[in-house]
């Protein structure tokens, strides 16, 4: 690497690169091999990159000849649709969910309970749907859902324990839309964006058999303190109407792919590294934690790589989805944003380590950047400016920050998502 731009230039083409290895038009097609020859495919789905992934199956319909045989509806959040013939995309609020998803959501479960036994049903799950398929469970109101999804958000649950939530005060979600299919033919096609690449927790599952239980749920809200709408509270307790489990007769005809992974991302950026002639080191691709904790402990890492002194520069990369329990300041900011002020901080100034972390979506929590980028002068360039790092953190506004300092990334909706990116790059000076 040479010149100063060098570091950040090679960190964007690496998250450039993570986010490409996920593009629908890339990932979807290969997995569209087993149409039927002949009848209706009815294409449902939900996510952020469910508007992108219907757009390539109508390309691949297209160009296999079965285009006028495709009919469907797929929500997506606003910013993130993509023009389709023959397959209806609308938008809706993300992360707390609105009534054009629950609209959505409505008239894809008719959909799916329209299907006949010979039918194929396409569906096509992302990140993001969640909060999408906006359907509450019987005696649970629209306010009642945004209320929970907003605490839920707030408390620095992992994703795992928010879905299993969400699936208890859903009527789609935990294998529900499953369940209304049968037995007609379903094939879910998947992109992941959990640790783990649970499909039972992408999107909380609405295909896929529901392992969590409503006891589960109640003790999650026990454990995050999170009060409960009345009619939610009754429900849990109730505990009836339990989600669809393995084994149920309802996944006889279901079939579940996952066609781009986090792994797969992180890979991709490893190779541009690489080809730089930098050495790439994957730490995960599933890691969790609070994203302030995680940046220190990466910057601890960093510099104990740098103290090592390696031959040659080096990357740490790594993926999954932190969280971050706000302060109720207000500050804007996502959790990468907050990973990589917490980062800086820690760093202190150090010479030759640089760091971009970014949402795979384009979008850092609900502001307009994909994430933000670190170097070994941010906290002088800061000061400088006149803004306080420290009290942005304490106050969740890490955005103001890299904001100021004109080192945010913004790519725009990517229209696909397989989760969190960070790269730190460690470049030590030539002696």
């Amino acid at each position: 690497m040479t010149g100063p731009e060098a570091p950040r230039k090679l960190l964007r083409a690496m998250f450039d690169a993570a986010v490409a290895s996920a593009d629908p038009l890339r990932c979807v097609p290969p997995y569209l091999s087993g149409i039927p020859a002949q009848g209706m495919i009815r294409v449902l789905g939900a996510g952020k990159a469910s508007a992108a992934m219907a757009a390539a199956v109508e390309a691949s319909a297209w160009t296999g000849g079965w285009a006028d045989r495709l009919e469907g509806l797929v929500v997506t959040r606003y910013g993130h649709a993509v023009p389709c013939r023959h397959i209806e995309i609308v938008e809706a609020s993300h992360p707390v969910p609105d009534a054009a998803g629950q609209a959505a959501a409505r008239r894809i479960l008719d959909l799916a309970q329209d299907a006949g036994p010979g039918e194929l049903v396409l569906c096509l799950i992302s990140g993001g749907g969640s909060a999408l398929l906006a359907l509450p469970a019987p005696g649970v109101t629209m306010a009642d859902k945004q209320a929970v999804n907003a605490a839920l958000l707030a408390c620095g649950a992992p994703i795992d324990a928010m879905n299993c939530v969400r699936k208890h005060m859903s009527g789609i979600k935990g294998g529900r839309l499953a369940a209304a299919v049968a037995p007609a033919r379903l094939l879910t096609l998947l992109i992941s964006d959990v640790p783990g690449d649970d499909p039972a927790v992408i999107a909380s599952g609405p295909t896929v058999p529901d392992p969590t239980t409503y006891a589960d749920a109640r003790a999650i809200v026990a454990r995050y303190g999170i009060d409960l709408p009345p009619a939610v509270r009754a429900r849990f307790d109730a505990a009836v109407d339990e989600t669809p489990k393995p084994g149920d007769p309802a996944f006889e005809q279901a079939e579940a792919v996952i066609v781009a992974r986090p792994l797969a991302a992180l890979e991709a950026a490893a190779e541009v590294a690489r080809s730089a002639g930098v050495t790439p080191i994957i730490l995960g691709d599933a890691i969790e934690g609070e994203a302030r904790d995680v940046g220190r402990d990466h910057a601890l890492r960093a510099v104990a790589a740098l103290d090592a002194a390696p031959n040659g520069p080096l990357v740490l990369l790594s993926g999954g989805e932190t969280t971050v329990t706000l302060s109720g300041a207000g500050g804007r900011g996502g959790r990468n944003t907050e990973y990589l002020l917490a980062l800086a901080l820690s760093l202190a100034g150090r010479a030759g380590i640089w760091a971009l972390a970014g949402d795979t979506d384009g979008i850092d929590g609900s502001e307009d950047n994909a994430g933000a980028l670190v170097a070994p002068d941010t906290l002088a360039r800061a000061t400088q400016a006149g803004l306080d790092p420290a009290a942005a953190l304490a106050a969740n506004d890490a955005y103001g920050v890299f904001a100021a300092l004109g080192d945010l990334v913004t790519t725009g909706p990517t229209l696909t998502n397989v989760n969190d990116f960070r790269a730190v790059l460690i470049a030590p000076a030539r002696r």
